[in-house]
């Protein structure tokens, strides 16, 4: 999973089919700031509050979410974070899988 300088966070060809994005329309980001991590959860829900639409790539790259207003609300500057990120898959109440990233100053 990666965070670009121009506010996007993407997910690369092998994370989009491994984990069948192609099936989602929409992602919700959650934001724990003691620990600098995001959460990212997939949904297909159309009520979600704070949802983003995922840009599906029509060349097989992948897809990806501009969250230039989720980044800004949460303090977080891509400048300083960009880059590829590994993941973690959890199951949370309530949320239902989510995929994590701790963020670190690239």
């Amino acid at each position: 999973i990666t965070i670009t300088k121009s506010n996007s966070i993407g997910f690369p060809q092998k994370f989009y089919n491994d984990n069948n994005i192609k099936n989602f329309k929409y992602v919700v980001f959650y934001w724990d700031a003691e620990n600098k991590a995001i959460g990212i959860h997939f949904t297909n829900d159309e009520q979600e509050k704070n949802k983003f639409a995922i840009i599906h790539s029509k060349a097989g790259y992948g897809g990806s979410v501009v969250a230039r207003s989720f980044l800004k609300a949460c303090g977080i500057d891509p400048q300083k974070y960009h880059g590829r990120y590994n993941w973690q898959k959890k199951n949370i109440d309530d949320i239902g899988e989510i995929y994590i990233i701790k963020l670190d100053n690239k």
